[in-house]
C-alpha cells in the first residue's frame, strides 16, 4: 500500500539535526542493478521546469533546497534547464540520464514531469524520484505536494486590507487546475475579508503552458496592465516568469503586487521593484527538495505523496516589505485567517 504522510516542521527542513557527512551512494543502471561507475558520491539532482533557473520563483526555490543539500551532505549534485518545445521523451530522457549517472534522488520540479517520472522510475527501481507539484504512482516515488490555496487565501487577505479602489486583480500563467488553486483561495481570501465589498478580476496569460505562460514576461506584463487601467491597484501572479513583467507593471503604476513561491521582495532580480511587492504567497518548495534528500541520505526515502500545508509551514505569507506591517489590520487578519485554516474553522476553496 502506498504511503501518505504529512511533513513534520522538522522534515521540512531545520538545520538544528545533526546530519551525516557522506552521501547515500544510492545509484541505477538501465536494469535498476545499482551501479557507480564514476566512483564520486552523488545525491540529489534536480530537472527544471519552464522558465528554468533564474525566475525568482518556483525553479529558483528548488534550486535552494538543492544547495541546502549539497553544502550539509558534501556529495556531488546537478541540475538540468529544460529545453523550448521538448517533449515528453525528452524529459523522460533527461531524468533516465540523471539516474544512470547515480544521482539519487532525482527530482522534476513541475507536474509537467508527470508522465516521463511515471515511465522512468519503474526502469530505475533502486533511484527514488520525486515530483513537485503532481502526484504519480510508484514504489520509489515520493509526490512533492503543496496547499498553494492555502497560501493564496492568506495573499487575498492581504489584497483586501491593502486595497484602496476596491479593486484587486489575479494573473495565472496557465489555465489548468494547479493554477487555478491559487486563484480559488486569492479570491475566498479577498472575499472573506472584505464582506465582498472587494472585486477580483481574473486572467490567464495561455491554455497551455506550450504557449509560454510560464515563461514571458511581457504576457505577465500586458495582463497587469490591462487589470491596472480597470482600477485594480493590488494584483497577484502565479505566472512563473511571466511573473517579473507583472511586478514591474505593478512598480511602474505604483500599485502593490504580490508575488508567488519565492519572497519576491528579497529576489536581486527583482530589486528595482521590491518597493512595491507588498508580500508573496509562500511555496517551500525548496524545503520539499531538501526534505527528500535527507530521507535518502538517512536510508529512510520518503515515497507516497508528501502534502505541504500550512500546519507544516510548507505554505505561507512573507512579511519582509516593512510596509506590509503598517497597513491597517493587515497582520492581525492574515494571523486569524492562518490560525482558521490550521485550526478548520476556514475551508480553503481549491476550484
Amino acid at each position: 500500500m502506498r504511503r501518505t504522510s504529512k511533513l513534520t516542521r522538522v522534515a521540512v527542513g531545520v538545520a538544528s539535526i545533526a546530519l551525516a557527512a557522506t552521501a547515500c551512494g544510492g545509484t541505477s543502471s538501465d536494469n535498476g542493478s545499482g551501479s557507480d561507475s564514476t566512483g564520486d558520491a552523488k545525491g540529489l539532482a534536480i530537472a527544471y521546469d519552464i522558465g528554468g533557473k533564474g525566475d525568482q520563483s518556483f525553479n529558483d526555490a528548488a534550486y535552494a533546497g538543492l544547495q541546502k543539500a549539497q553544502k550539509e551532505f558534501g556529495y556531488q549534485t546537478d541540475d538540468v534547464e529544460p529545453t523550448e518545445g521538448e517533449t515528453d521523451a525528452d524529459k523522460e530522457q533527461r531524468l533516465s540520464s540523471l539516474a544512470r549517472q547515480g544521482y539519487n534522488p532525482v527530482i522534476g520540479v513541475g507536474f509537467a514531469y508527470g508522465p516521463a517520472m511515471e515511465a522512468v522510475a519503474k526502469k530505475y527501481p533502486k533511484t527514488t524520484f520525486g515530483i513537485v507539484d503532481s502526484v504519480v504512482e510508484g514504489n520509489n516515488v515520493a509526490s512533492l505536494v503543496f496547499a498553494e490555496e492555502q497560501a493564496s487565501y492568506l495573499a487575498g487577505v492581504a489584497a483586501a486590507k491593502a486595497t484602496k479602489s476596491n479593486t484587486v486583480g489575479f494573473v495565472g500563467g496557465v489555465d489548468i487546475p494547479l493554477i487555478h488553486k491559487f486563484e480559488a483561495g486569492y479570491k475566498q481570501g479577498v472575499q472573506d475579508t472584505s464582506g465582498g465589498k472587494v472585486k477580483v478580476v481574473s486572467q490567464y496569460l495561455t491554455q497551455t503552458a506550450e504557449e509560454g505562460g510560464f515563461s514571458s514576461p511581457d504576457k505577465g506584463k500586458a495582463a497587469a496592465e490591462g487589470q491596472i487601467e480597470k482600477k485594480a491597484d493590488v494584483v497577484y501572479q502565479a505566472a512563473g516568469l511571466s511573473g517579473q513583467g507583472v511586478i514591474e507593471a505593478a512598480a511602474k503604476a505604483k500599485v502593490w503586487a504580490i508575488g508567488v513561491d519565492s519572497d519576491q521582495y528579497k529576489q536581486a532580480a527583482l530589486a528595482n521593484y521590491k518597493n512595491y511587492i507588498l508580500t508573496s504567497a509562500l511555496k517551500d518548495v525548496g524545503g520539499a527538495v531538501y526534505a527528500l534528500a535527507k530521507s535518502v541520505q538517512d536510508d529512510k526515502p520518503l515515497t507516497g505523496t508528501q502534502t505541504f500545508d500550512l500546519k507544516v509551514n510548507g505554505v505561507g505569507l512573507s512579511e519582509s516589505n516593512p510596509e506590509f506591517a503598517k497597513i491597517a489590520g493587515l497582520s492581525d487578519a492574515v494571523a486569524k485567517a492562518k490560525e482558521g485554516i490550521i485550526d478548520g474553522s476556514i475551508k480553503v476553496k481549491t476550484e
